[in-house]
């Protein structure tokens, strides 16, 4: 692999994500409003991996010992899904990497927008990509004379799982001129003025946010009803408009691929992974966290099981949303002939032409070091499959007994 990406753990989490979604969920359900998006992922969540989706059992051809595998959710939300997903992204963005200097761009919203977020997140993301894509563009133009390179991960969570909604750039450290003649680097060690950038950036999102109300396409209810008061509306935009906004650009320590393998973790999962949890008690949830505004302590919080589920649903996105998108010089439209062009002005190789994917149980092995073929009882045999195993949606247990369930497949 390209990347810098260690081999992933195999271990097994203790505590599970869909433990809380188990015992709680329909709880919660029954209390609190779950819109369509968030009901399909609690139930993706809660079935992954059970025999509610269905799967395969294997025989030893040397000693004849079974194993049942159950199918997973492949929801972008799971936590226990996404792994090869991840591995397959991370390898081909590596690969597309340039020889210049690339930069960490984190573009934060003002958390007074987080209400309106919620009643409407399609329109509230597409406008942070938006703002945030065209703001590093038009800086790209004014200051380097040519196009940039952005690739953009949107994260809407923090450590505690409240809701943080900011945009991760990688931005290349240069640019293609206009008319593809030469590539302009940027000075070593620094892409754009930050303070001018984090302006630019909050008056071109407001700006677009008022645009939004002035056509109509903003929902206001709930947290944000009041905003349907165009006079409250326009005060909230202001007091924003006027605030200094975060945004942090730095040339990674590690290089680019380090970013690279750190968004990758959430190519296809959010906020939190299983093995941050630590118990799953009477009503309460306890977890891992580090708090980055005290030097990236860590630290341990218990939320209750009703909060926790709160504070994970935030962070569903709207179906068919996009969450990692490409502009300028990365431009799906684009990308392999302005890349192959950047490369012939830089110098450098050409990247190798793509061969066909591994197999899923090839990229298992390569990133846990775990063979699923070889027999984990006799380490000799070979695991063929011997039949599939048919979803039973209404049997839902907690765990499942699997050395029964093998017993009864082989008729004891």
């Amino acid at each position: 692999m390209t990347g810098t990406s260690a081999p992933a753990s195999s271990s097994t989490p203790r505590y599970e994500v869909a433990e809380v979604f188990r015992q709680y969920g329909d709880a919660y359900r029954s209390h609190y409003p779950v819109s369509h998006e968030q009901r399909a992922v609690m139930r993706a969540i809660e079935d992954c991996r059970t025999a509610a989706l269905g799967g395969h059992v294997d025989e030893c051809d040397a000693c004849g010992a079974l194993r049942i595998s159950y199918n997973s959710c492949r929801n972008r939300h799971c936590p226990k899904c996404g792994a090869l997903a991840k591995a397959a992204w991370l390898e081909r963005r590596c690969a597309e990497l340039l020889p210049i200097e690339y930069y960490h761009v984190v573009f934060t919203t003002d958390h007074a927008i987080n209400p309106l977020a919620r009643c409407n997140p399609r329109t509230v993301y597409e406008l942070l990509f938006q703002s945030a894509a065209a703001t590093l563009r038009a800086f790209g133009d004014q200051y380097l004379g040519g196009e940039v390179g952005v690739l953009t991960v949107l994260h809407t969570w923090g450590q505690d799982l409240g809701q943080h909604i900011h945009l991760h750039c990688i931005v290349t450290g240069g640019a293609l001129a206009r008319d593809g003649s030469r590539w302009r680097s940027c000075p070593r060690g620094f892409l754009f003025p930050v303070i001018p950038l984090a302006a630019a950036f909050r008056d071109r999102f407001c700006q677009g946010l008022a645009a939004l109300a002035q056509a109509r396409r903003l929902v206001f209810a709930g947290a944000c009803a009041d905003l349907a008061e165009p006079a409250r509306f326009t005060q909230l935009v202001a007091e924003m408009q006027a605030k200094a906004w975060e945004v942090y650009a730095k040339r990674p320590l590690n290089g680019p691929e380090q970013v690279l393998d750190y968004l990758g973790r959430y190519v296809q999962r959010v906020a939190i992974s299983n093995h941050r949890l630590l118990a799953i008690d009477a009503g309460q949830v306890r977890f891992r966290w580090r708090d980055y505004r005290h030097g990236s302590l860590p630290k341990e919080m218990a939320l209750s099981a009703e909060e926790f589920i709160r504070r994970f649903l935030l962070h569903v996105l709207p179906r068919g949303f996009v969450r990692i998108r490409y502009y300028g010089l990365l431009h799906y439209r684009q990308r392999a002939a302005k890349l192959r062009r950047c490369r012939e002005l830089l110098g450098a190789p050409a990247v190798p032409t793509s061969v066909e994917a591994p197999s899923a149980a090839t990229q298992l092995l390569q990133l846990t070091g775990v063979d699923l073929s070889r027999c984990p009882l006799c380490q000799v045999g070979r695991m063929i499959q011997q039949t599939e195993l048919s979803p039973m949606r209404g049997l839902r247990p907690m765990r499942w007994n699997l050395p029964a369930a093998i017993g009864a497949y082989a008729g004891n």
